[in-house]
């Protein structure tokens, strides 16, 4: 699975710290998830998505399907 979470953090102004804190996660987890080593609970995926109201595709998605990521 990749995802849009740098960039979205970024646009944003906030730290992986911030954003850890505002989604009750931890700071590794969320360069974890950035650097697609590690991919999150579907819980912390809504969450995520919420904070960035953003529908939880647009911010995860599959690299293998055509014209996912646009």
């Amino acid at each position: 699975m990749r995802n849009r979470l740098r960039e979205e953090r970024l646009a944003r102004g906030w730290s992986q710290g911030d954003l850890a804190e505002r989604a009750d996660a931890s700071r590794q987890t969320i360069n974890a998830i950035e650097a697609d080593k590690y991919d999150p609970s579907l819980p912390l995926a809504y969450r995520l998505a919420a904070l960035f109201e953003l529908p939880v595709e647009r911010l995860f998605f599959n690299p293998f399907v055509t014209g996912s990521g646009d």
